[in-house]
C-alpha cells in the first residue's frame, strides 16, 4: 500500500468511532425488517435519505421494469481535492472515479437466529405466494458497511480527490444488476475506472479473502416441467406417474458431476425446488423442478447444461411420457473475474490495514455467484470482489479456522442462505467499513490541485 493511499485511508477513517453506534442500530433495524428481491422499498428510502443528509447526489427508483418498480439507488460525491482536476468522468490518473456496491436484497426463509432483532417478516414474493423474509446472505451487512463508508467520505471529503459512485442495488438474488444496467446506468452516471465490491461470510469477523482471476462461479437456473398423465393414485398403471419422473431426473442428476465431470474441474448441480400435485391419492399431470447450475470454466458450464438436456429427456422418453419436458432457462450469471492488478493493490491495502495473518489469497473459485461482475464488464473497467467473515471467532476451534480454505465453512456452523446465519456485529461492520475504505483509499489518495 503505497504511503499516500495509507494516509488517505487513515483521513477517511476518522470518525468511525463515533459512526459505529448508529450502524450497528441501521444493521439491526436492516436486519429486523427484510424485503425480498425486487421489493427493497423501505430499505431504498433509507439509503437514499441518509446519502442526502451527508450531502451526495442522490438517484432514485433504478433498476425496474414494466411490471415492477425500481428500487436501486445511487450516490454520486466528489472529493475534495478534484477541484481544479480533470473530471475524471473516464477515469483519469489525477481524478478517478470508483464505484462502490453493496446489494439490498433478502431470502424467503423463516429466521431461527433466535436474535432479539429477529425477523418475523411475511411476504408476497413476485409468484403471488405469501413467504417468511429474512437476511439471510449478510445483505443487510453490505447496506450497513457502506452506508458507513458513504457517511465518512462526506464527512473528511478534504482528504480525497476523485468521484466515488456508491450503488445499493436491489435483487442481487434473481439478477438485479442487469436491471441496473438496462435502466441506463452506464449514461446516467461517471464511469469507474475500477468496481469494488464485498461479501460478508462465514468465516472469524477480522478475517478476508480473494484471488485474481476467476473468484466466483456462474449460474444459471433452470426451470424444468415434466408432462404426465394423471389420474388415481390406486390405478398408477392407467397413467404417466411425472413425480416418478421427476424423482428419477433428481438423482440422475447428481451423477453429472461426479462422473462425467473431471475431478480437476468444478461443478455444482442442485435441484431446490419440487412441485407436483396436491392430494396422496392423485396422480398429478405435471411435475416442476428448479434447479442451480455452477460452474467455474465455459467449457465445464457447456457440458453440465448439455447434459442436464440429455438426462431430463432421456428420463422422460424411458418412462414413456407422450411430450418431452420443457427446460427453460430462468437467470444467468457469469464467472465473477478478479483483475490481476487491481486485486494486487486491494491485497496490499488489506495486508496494511489488518496484517498479513488475517488476509487470504483463496486457493480455488467459490461456487457461490455474484451478479457484481455485470457492472465492470458492461463498463469495460476491472472489478475486485472480496470475502470478509462474519461470525464471531468464539464459534471456531483452533482446527476449524486451520482447515476452513482447504475444507470449507464446517458442518457445525450456519453459511449464508442458512436459517441460523447471523453474523456478528462486533467487529463485523467495523472490519466491513474498514476494508472499502482500505481498497477505495488505493485510487482516492489524490494531491491537491496547488501541487
Amino acid at each position: 500500500m503505497t504511503e499516500p493511499a495509507r494516509a488517505a485511508a487513515a483521513d477517511l477513517l476518522r470518525g468511525l468511532e463515533d459512526v459505529l453506534p448508529g450502524l450497528r442500530d441501521l444493521y439491526k433495524d436492516l436486519h429486523e425488517y427484510p424485503e425480498l428481491s425486487f421489493q427493497e422499498v423501505r430499505t431504498a428510502g433509507i439509503v437514499a435519505e441518509r446519502l442526502r443528509a451527508a450531502g451526495w447526489d442522490v438517484t432514485e427508483g433504478l433498476g425496474g421494469t414494466e411490471k415492477i418498480a425500481g428500487t436501486g439507488v445511487v450516490g454520486v460525491l466528489h472529493g475534495g481535492l478534484s477541484d481544479g482536476l480533470s473530471d475524471g468522468l473516464n477515469g483519469s490518473a489525477e481524478a478517478p472515479v470508483i464505484l462502490l456496491r453493496a446489494d439490498m436484497d433478502a431470502l424467503p426463509v423463516r429466521e431461527e437466529t433466535g436474535l432479539p432483532y429477529a425477523s418475523t417478516v411475511t411476504a408476497t414474493d413476485l409468484d403471488g405466494t405469501e413467504v417468511p423474509v429474512m437476511h439471510a446472505c449478510g445483505h443487510d451487512v453490505h447496506v450497513t458497511c457502506l452506508l458507513g463508508v458513504t457517511d465518512l467520505l462526506a464527512a473528511n471529503r478534504a482528504s480525497w480527490g476523485g468521484t466515488v459512485v456508491a450503488v445499493f442495488q436491489p435483487a442481487e438474488e434473481v439478477g438485479g444488476a442487469p436491471k441496473m444496467i438496462e435502466d441506463g446506468f452506464p449514461d446516467r452516471f461517471p464511469r469507474p475506472e475500477i468496481c469494488l465490491g464485498q461479501h460478508v461470510g462465514p468465516a472469524p469477523a477480522g478475517l478476508v479473502g480473494t484471488r485474481p482471476g476467476p473468484v466466483m462461479s456462474s449460474c444459471d437456473t433452470l426451470r424444468v416441467k415434466i408432462f404426465g398423465r394423471g389420474g388415481h393414485g390406486s390405478m398408477p398403471e392407467a397413467t404417466i406417474d411425472p413425480v416418478v419422473i421427476a424423482a428419477a431426473i433428481v438423482m440422475r442428476l447428481q451423477t453429472i458431476v461426479s462422473r462425467e465431470i473431471a475431478a480437476s474441474r468444478s461443478a455444482v448441480v442442485t435441484v431446490g425446488s419440487i412441485h407436483a400435485g396436491t392430494r396422496g391419492n392423485v396422480i398429478p399431470d405435471d411435475a416442476e423442478l428448479a434447479v442451480t447450475v455452477r460452474t467455474t470454466t465455459p467449457a465445464v458450464r457447456e457440458k453440465v447444461l448439455a447434459a442436464i438436456t440429455r438426462v431430463v429427456n432421456a428420463e422422460a422418453a424411458a418412462s414413456g411420457a407422450e411430450r418431452m419436458p420443457e427446460i427453460t432457462p430462468l437467470d444467468e450469471l457469469p464467472l465473477l473475474v478478479n483483475d490481476q492488478a487491481a486485486t494486487d493493490v486491494v491485497l496490499d491495502a488489506f495486508r496494511a490495514l489488518l496484517g498479513p495473518d488475517r488476509v487470504f489469497v483463496l486457493p480455488s473459485t467459490l461456487t457461490g455467484s455474484e451478479d457484481f461482475g455485470h457492472f465492470g464488464a458492461t463498463l469495460g473497467v476491472p472489478s475486485v470482489f472480496w470475502h470478509f467473515g462474519g461470525l464471531d471467532l468464539a464459534d471456531f476451534t483452533e482446527q476449524d479456522i486451520l482447515s476452513l480454505l482447504e475444507d470449507g465453512v464446517p458442518a457445525t456452523l450456519p453459511s449464508n442462505h442458512s436459517p441460523k446465519f447471523a453474523p456478528a456485529i462486533d467487529p463485523t461492520l467495523e472490519v466491513g467499513v474498514r476494508l472499502m475504505v482500505a481498497a477505495a483509499s488505493a485510487w482516492l489518495a489524490g494531491t491537491p490541485a496547488a501541487e
